[in-house]
């Protein structure tokens, strides 16, 4: 049940409630120490246009903005997930 509250939070907006960081969840991880944590993106570059600003933060300090997500969820129960050409630029891992 957790696991699956947990997962639902990837590709919605969150803000962090201590810090107020804002940004696209894009990953979720379960550790063995009994943490949840996601990455919070806040989708800003530098002036090359890298990538610069994502952080690890506890789930529990996450407050969802919007429900709308920022593309399909992935389907994880499918074992050819990997290799399907879906959103983004990356050519997917062969399995």
């Amino acid at each position: 049940m957790i696991v699956e509250q947990s997962v639902k939070f990837l590709g919605k907006k969150v803000k962090d409630k201590i810090s107020g960081r804002k940004g696209i969840v894009t990953s979720v991880c379960f550790d063995l120490y009994g943490c949840i944590q996601i990455v919070i993106d806040e989708q800003k570059t530098d002036k090359d246009g890298k990538a610069v600003s994502f952080g690890w933060f506890d789930i529990n300090r996450a407050e969802i903005i919007t429900n709308k997500t920022i593309m399909d969820f992935p389907d994880f129960d499918n074992k050819y997930a990997s290799i399907k050409k879906v959103n983004g630029p990356a050519e997917k891992p062969l399995i």
